[in-house]
């Protein structure tokens, strides 16, 4: 694999399982290294001592601006820099129409999907800057730019982070830090294996591909916007999502 990152540090929230590890893997591949921050942190852990000296382990509560702050002190006290932040971490929250969603719910998914976005740019991207400038990718959903029934809050969420993308872009873009957001559609997770195979297979068909997408295949995205490779795009929004938008 091409060393892309040499020299430089990354942050991954999430980065205990799923898409996050496989976009930490990635960059530790192309010669970051990485702060793997989970809320789990066995989980974050676990990502670490696989990839080896180049990771290190960090507990983060995205919902909470102190424990993101933290994180990224965390971070340059530990490597010396920061210059590649990936706001990957999220959940789901509960189905529910609107009308009845839980407000305390609403809250959580707000507080972590939207707010911890938010939180990490507001403490990295001083320290992106100060480190001579980098590279910020948002990780948002197909349910950015489009709406699903029952998950009000989490479409709400994905639909604000691409609004703060693009601001944050516009404002850092002269100040040498790039600023961009990824939309994954359903992606092959351990979770949906485990459901039952007539779910599984519905939400595979819901892609014009025909399949599910491989969290291989949102970290590949990831990673070229965050590389020199991607130098003349900032403030976009870059769907790996099998067709399924399109339709």
């Amino acid at each position: 694999m091409e060393h892309r990152f040499e020299g430089k540090t990354a942050i991954v929230t999430g980065g205990g399982s799923g898409i996050g590890a496989a976009i930490a893997r990635e960059l530790a591949a192309g010669g970051a290294t990485v702060i793997v921050a989970d809320i789990d942190e066995g989980h974050a852990t676990a990502v670490a001592e696989e990839i080896g000296e180049n990771a290190h382990p960090c507990s983060v509560d995205t919902g909470k601006a102190d424990s993101v702050e933290a994180m990224v002190e965390f971070a340059v006290q530990t490597t010396g820099a920061l210059h590649l932040l990936v706001n990957n971490a999220g959940i789901g929250g509960p189905q529910a129409v609107t009308g009845e969603y839980p407000v305390d719910a609403w809250q959580q998914v707000i507080d972590v999907n939207l707010n911890g976005v938010f939180y990490g740019l507001r403490f990295g991207l001083p320290k992106i800057e100060a480190s001579g400038g980098g590279a910020v990718v948002n990780m948002g959903s197909i349910l950015s730019s489009v709406g699903i029934a029952q998950s009000p809050a989490y479409v709400a969420a994905k639909h604000g982070l691409v609004g703060l993308t693009k601001s944050a872009a516009l404002e850092y873009a002269p100040r040498g830090v790039r600023i961009n957001a990824v939309g994954p559609a359903f992606i092959d997770t351990p979770l949906l294996q485990n459901l039952p195979r007539e779910m599984y297979d519905g939400l595979a068909a819901l892609h014009p591909v025909g399949r599910l997408g491989k969290a291989e295949e949102v970290a590949a995205l990831t990673c070229f916007l965050l590389s020199d490779a991607a130098s003349f795009i900032s403030g976009s929004y870059h769907l790996v999502d099998g067709g399924y938008t399109a339709q």
